[in-house]
């Protein structure tokens, strides 16, 4: 294949020293264009292709049956922020400093490979959501969004003719923008066009499902969950949601083909981490940090193939890089790997057996802890293993239990879990890594009755140190074999494997100098105080 030949072409020139700050791109005829979607917080298992029988996406089972889908693809973080950082960086986000950290500063020095094939003749941009939560502005912070251009000037009416489909979907019109965004372009300019929607991400129109046509029974509600109508009406919710962010990826794929651009553009479908729900986003576990992924060029990758190596999103970075024929020149050093041998092999199941685990990890999410405090993970998945290593377990994993009232004497505080005296759960009072959701604030509700207490001590108490689950037998990570004896060897290989990838990615909470730097970064996102912990005397 002519493509496929040119970029091998690239590599072998750069092994030999004759190319140095630019790799040469195949032809304007031949380069491809390059749309990349990404949904926000929607979790591994929730698109038809993989099964799901109450969320219909039929753009993502197009790109999936058409290219190639990616059963283990882990997000950079379970959050939104750190993840979207190591997309365009190539690095995990414990690497990039405030450049990882959620709603903390982007720095000019972390450039994103976004602006290196904008430099090299790719007309970029984005609508929806970006890279970010991030802080952007005048030097030594990046002023534009990592994500380049922004196309969200079309916006829906909020009239009759308004088509969406619940009041909590964004007002951006995302494929209105994308026709905006080709139409700026040169005639002979390749694109790569970031197309990242707000959905799935909450607040939620209560009970939106029911004008889908969707219902109740059809829900699989995971077992981490309380299986009733609240949590299956809530579910539903996410589903229509997850449904508005296909709907406008396939009108894109559509006109593509209408101008005669499909052939010539690569497709990559994927969230930033799992959906919003308790023990699923900001947490590592499968429902937090495994995501759906399916990337097609039909011209040039092998179609209709389910690969089973573990890929992780600093992965991205490079594979765009050597698709476009750039030299990563300018950025920081990229720690991840091209993905383009899995995308140009015919091979199913394993192909490349050197792939062999995938890291992801967490520090801060929302102001949830005693001084903006985090509640850090370094999480890797090896063969049919889960392992998560709780850095911080004497912390709340989801937030304190209470927060001290704001403008007040410092001392007065609201109700323990946010529970008032009629028994009404208030989101914002406690547990505050866990969005606002009918489902917790059932399960905070109810976390004194039979059988419910078991779902709130999953959501929200305190973890082990070590966690470790066949997630082959266990996918919602249920059943904790980091203790149990026969265990004990693959526990100590896994630890010697994450503890020598942190060391070589320098992550400062295993090789320091400041093992707490973290929690030192400034936040421009709105603040809680918490009561002095014990953690912290």
């Amino acid at each position: 294949m002519r493509f496929q030949n040119l970029t091998k072409l690239v590599y072998y020139l750069l092994l030999i020293g004759i190319v140095s700050c630019r790799a040469p791109a195949p032809t304007e005829a031949t380069r491809p264009n390059i749309l990349f979607a990404i949904s926000d917080d929607q979790s591994f298992l929730h698109t038809s292709f993989a099964g799901s029988k109450w969320i219909h996406t039929p753009a993502f089972d197009k790109v999936a049956s058409e290219g190639v889908y990616f059963k283990n693809c882990y997000a950079g973080s379970p959050g939104c922020a750190p993840s979207r950082s190591s997309i365009v960086t190539g690095r995990y986000h414990w690497q990039n400093e405030q450049s990882g950290q959620h709603a903390a500063g982007w720095f000019n020095k972390h450039v994103p490979f976004i602006d290196l094939i904008a430099a090299n003749g790719y007309h970029t941009g984005y609508t929806g959501k970006g890279v970010g939560p991030f802080k952007y502005g005048e030097d030594p912070l990046r002023a534009e969004n990592a994500a380049g251009k922004v196309y969200n000037q079309i916006r829906y009416p909020g009239d009759s003719l308004d088509e969406r489909t619940a009041s909590g979907i964004r007002d951006v019109n995302y494929f209105a923008n994308f026709k905006q965004f080709l139409t700026d372009r040169s005639s002979d300019e390749p694109f790569f066009f970031w197309y990242g929607a707000s959905e799935p991400h909450r607040a939620y129109e209560q009970d939106s499902w029911k004008r889908s046509g969707k219902s109740l029974a059809a829900v699989d509600v995971p077992a981490f969950l309380p299986d009733n109508d609240i949590v299956r009406g809530d579910l539903l919710d996410y589903a229509v949601e997850i449904e508005w962010f296909d709907l406008h990826l396939m009108r894109m794929i559509d006109h593509l083909r209408e101008i005669g651009e499909l052939e010539n553009t690569i497709i990559v479908v994927t969230a930033d981490n799992g959906m919003p729900f308790p023990r699923a986003k900001a947490n590592g576990y499968e429902y937090g940090v495994h995501v759906p992924m399916a990337i097609s060029f039909p011209s040039n990758f092998p179609a209709g193939r389910v690969v089973d190596d573990p890929i992780s999103f600093i992965d991205l970075a490079p594979t765009f890089l050597e698709l476009t024929g750039t030299s990563s020149q300018g950025m920081q050093p990229i720690t991840g790997r091209s993905l383009m041998d899995l995308l140009e092999s015919s091979r199913e199941g394993t192909v490349d057996e050197t792939r062999n685990y995938a890291l992801a990890g967490r520090e801060r999410h929302s102001a949830s802890r005693y001084m903006n405090a985090g509640y850090p993970q370094r999480i890797m998945r090896r063969g049919q293993y889960l392992y998560i290593w709780n850095m911080k377990p004497e912390r709340w994993p989801a937030g304190a239990p209470q927060r001290l009232m704001p403008d007040s004497t410092g001392t007065n505080l609201f109700p323990m879990y946010g529970i008032d005296s009629l028994g009404v759960h208030h989101s914002d009072w406690a547990f505050t890594d866990i969005d606002a959701a009918p489902t917790k604030s059932f399960i905070v509700e109810n976390h004194d009755q039979t059988p419910y207490a078991k779902y709130f001590e999953l959501a929200v108490d305190k973890r082990p140190e070590f966690e470790l689950f066949d997630v082959g037998k266990d996918p919602e990570c249920l059943r904790n074999l980091a203790y149990h004896p026969e265990f004990t060897g693959i526990m100590k290989q896994l630890q010697t494997i994450v503890v020598h990838a942190l060391t070589q990615t320098r992550d400062p909470r295993v090789v320091g100098p400041n093992q707490e730097i973290f929690d030192t970064y400034p936040r421009y996102s709105p603040m809680r105080e918490f009561p002095r912990p014990d953690w912290a005397e």
